[in-house]
């Protein structure tokens, strides 16, 4: 009842006092604005102009009618003015998805980046597995995921979506200080035949990652643990259980009793961070992916802070 563009045909009649100036005004033609305001009339259940001398003007009801109309106007324009703030100043709510290892090593600066430069943003950040938060983008649930794709497992970005590049990463070989191989500086994969692996959670996209890596290179997958944090993963590589293959951005520290070596092949991943299409220009969206380059200028190809 009441659609807008025949309150805007009443208004118009209102203000420019005939049918004719009203459609100039719209740019439409006197015989649309007609249309429009019969109908208008329809919906009334009254009149709302009438003859005066060779044009019109409005009854009492299309008076009470017109200034319903110019105040119904008045609260489209601020909502569009609201929504054109909201695409072009950083306000409101911004909710982040991202990778464990990019929480622990990306976020904290780019978070702060957004809070010095956009202290008016609310943001929220919500851990999770690529597979996790990918999806929930496109739907709306999340603004921004900052995800990985393994060069041998490329991750599936929904066609929705927009993918930004922010670096490169390498996983390297944790081995236990005293194994055979453990004083190389690299080594093929292959040769890591005597050792169980220590993997993320099973069922994750990283478990899988490894799983494939090691039927690649011929090696029965042997997962005695799976754990779903590098530090401890590494722990438990100090304490002889087994070998694991980690992420150069997920080590802070070594701990005593492991050795890191590069592999053969080399293993490497690409950071993203995707949005829903068309977003990427826009408002809150625009300064996050902003403050996650900024964030990530400080990791070079080998996934670790320059200098």
């Amino acid at each position: 009842m009441f659609g807008l563009e025949r309150m805007r045909a009443l208004h118009a009649v209102a203000t420019q006092g005939s049918v004719a100036a009203a459609a100039a005004s719209l740019h439409v033609t006197p015989s649309g604005v007609s249309q429009q305001l019969a109908k208008l009339e329809r919906e009334a259940g009254q009149p709302l102009l009438e003859p005066r001398g060779r044009g019109v003007r409005l009854t009492k009801a299309g008076q009470v009618l017109a200034g319903h109309a110019e105040r119904i106007l008045a609260q489209v324009a601020d909502a569009r003015a609201d929504l054109e703030l909201l695409r072009e100043d950083v306000i409101g709510p911004l909710r982040i998805g991202a990778i464990p290892t990019t929480v622990h090593a990306l976020l904290p600066p780019a978070l702060a980046t957004l809070a010095e430069r956009h202290p008016r943003l609310e943001v929220t950040l919500h851990e999770g597995e690529a597979e996790q938060t990918m999806p929930q983008v496109p739907d709306g649930d999340l603004d921004v995921a900052v995800v990985e794709s393994w060069t041998d497992r490329p991750t599936v970005i929904p066609p929705s979506t927009t993918r930004i590049e922010l670096f490169s990463d390498v996983a390297d070989l944790a081995l236990p200080a005293g194994h055979r191989l453990a004083r190389r500086k690299a080594v093929d994969l292959s040769e890591v035949d005597d050792l169980p692996w220590i993997g993320w959670s099973a069922g994750s996209g990283c478990y899988d990652w490894l799983v494939q890596v090691l039927r690649k290179q011929r090696l029965e997958p042997r997962i005695s643990c799976t754990v779903g944090g590098y530090p401890t993963q590494l722990a438990l590589v100090a304490g002889n259980v087994g070998a694991a293959l980690v992420p150069r951005l997920a080590r802070d520290r070594v701990p005593e009793g492991v050795r890191i070596l590069a592999t053969r092949p080399a293993l490497t991943r690409t950071i993203y961070a995707i949005c829903r299409a068309g977003e990427e220009d826009h408002g809150a969206v625009r300064a996050c992916l902003d403050a996650l380059r900024t964030a990530s200028a400080r990791f070079g190809s080998t996934g670790r802070p320059a200098g």
